[in-house]
């Protein structure tokens, strides 16, 4: 499964998974350290691990759109 954090509550990382758009909470000590808003997460059955590419390429996508909002 991949996921995308939207935001940080406490100790709660707020995720939207990427196919479903569902909503799901996950243990912030369970993330990579580096993990942080806007990165995507790979989750398999026994990790957690962040997809470097993924989520370069989203920030890049997000950017694009911003970008021409403001134009």
């Amino acid at each position: 499964m991949r996921v995308a954090i939207d935001r940080f509550e406490g100790d709660t990382a707020v995720c939207q998974d990427l196919d479903t758009k569902r909503m799901i909470d996950l243990p912030r000590a369970k993330l990579p350290q580096e993990a942080r808003e806007g990165s995507i997460l790979v989750i398999d059955d026994e990790s957690i691990s962040l997809d470097v590419a993924g989520t370069t390429e989203r920030a890049k996508r997000i950017k694009k759109k911003m970008d021409e909002l403001w134009e």
